[in-house]
């Protein structure tokens, strides 16, 4: 007779946890196998329990992902030690830290590469990838607060790869966004240089990279969104969209026509939801329309075919899977199940070219 997961949700808190790291342990072991064969569990299209795992391994790479929590809290571990799941799958422990801490930033960088970490009082500092101690996927972070000057209620917004080319684009909670060229932050910028006026703006929730040339799309926790022209926007930004009441941004991506943006909510459920069937408005500050059917989307970022996606969430489970495996949609809906969470949500996303199938 099959085995069936009972309901957990009157169980002891640490019960469970206990539980979730032996199902994690489990979960990484069958990872570690190097078998070419692939064992599919599959109970259908909606319920998400998809939690195959691919069994074929990245090369080594100098590749890293980086994982941080709000309170600067940071863990560099090689790419190639996450390997790939489908999606739906439930993952494994990544950044250990105590649980009035949780995981909060996602990031992947090669290890020669610098980090550009911003604050949410939009204050930015430069952070060699080489400067924090390489570790496994399971461990302990180090903690970077004393670095980024964390003042009362400031935490770490944004991390990321600078480019020595293209724009930095940013936007605020409360909607306003700012873009500036990639030479501000060279290595000659000062530690904790303003970005922008904070009474204006509002703290910092997102940012991106774009070439300067094409769209921007700004997400918000309804599931709101709304697309508009880089061109001719104003040097010192503006309101980027007009939110809702309870409402606010999350999330900022760099589009075309062409793109897809990968949408997460907390719950765990996704969709790519292609610009082909979200038209750009004339100009920013309009209210924005359902770009998913959820009341509170988590992250959202671009992405490519052949991409693969990192998740990870406020318990700290990490999951990567191919985004080919995410249905890319035109229209709105309320997306499939990308991550199986438990008495938890998630916290962040990272989108990475994938290594090439073996």
């Amino acid at each position: 007779m099959e085995l069936q997961r009972p309901d957990l949700k009157q169980v002891d808190p640490e019960v469970l946890a206990y539980i979730e790291a032996l199902e994690a342990e489990l979960e990484r072991l069958r990872q570690g196998s190097r078998s070419r064969s692939r064992s599919s569990v599959s109970t259908g299209e909606d319920d998400g329990i998809l939690a195959a795992i691919t069994e074929t391994e990245e090369p080594p790479t100098t590749q890293n992902l980086i994982t941080a929590t709000a309170s600067g809290t940071l863990k560099r571990t090689p790419r190639h030690l996450y390997h790939r799941q489908n999606r739906g799958g439930m993952g494994v422990f990544d950044l250990e830290v105590p649980r009035d801490e949780a995981p909060a930033l996602l990031a992947v960088a090669d290890e020669s590469e610098t980090l550009l970490a911003i604050t949410s009082h939009a204050r930015a500092y430069r952070l060699p990838v080489s400067a924090l101690p390489q570790s496994e996927v399971h461990d302990r972070g180090t903690s970077f607060a004393a670095r980024f000057e964390l003042q009362d209620g400031e935490t770490l917004a944004v991390l990321l790869p600078i480019q020595a080319q293209g724009y930095l684009a940013m936007v605020s909670k409360r909607g306003y966004y700012r873009i500036l060229r990639h030479h501000v932050f060279g290595e000659h910028m000062k530690a904790g240089t303003s970005l922008y006026d904070l009474k204006t703006f509002g703290p910092l929730a997102a940012a991106c990279w774009t070439p300067g040339d094409g769209d921007l799309f700004i997400a918000t926790r309804q599931g709101k969104g709304i697309r508009f022209a880089e061109k001719n926007l104003p040097p010192g930004g503006g309101l980027g969209i007009r939110l809702s009441d309870g409402d606010e941004a999350v999330a900022i991506a760099p589009v075309t026509e062409d793109s897809g943006v990968f949408l997460i909510s907390a719950s765990g459920k996704g969709a790519i939801r292609l610009m082909s069937g979200f038209s750009a408005n004339k100009s920013p500050g309009a209210a924005g329309k359902i770009a998913l059917n959820t009341d509170r989307l988590a992250a959202a970022a671009a992405v490519e075919s052949g991409d693969d996606i990192f998740l990870i969430s406020r318990l700290s489970k990490i999951i990567r899977f191919p985004a080919e495996q995410v249905p890319p949609k035109e229209g709105v809906v309320q997306g499939v199940i990308c991550m199986s969470l438990r008495s938890d949500e998630v916290a962040a996303l990272a989108v990475s070219p994938a290594y090439p199938r073996l």
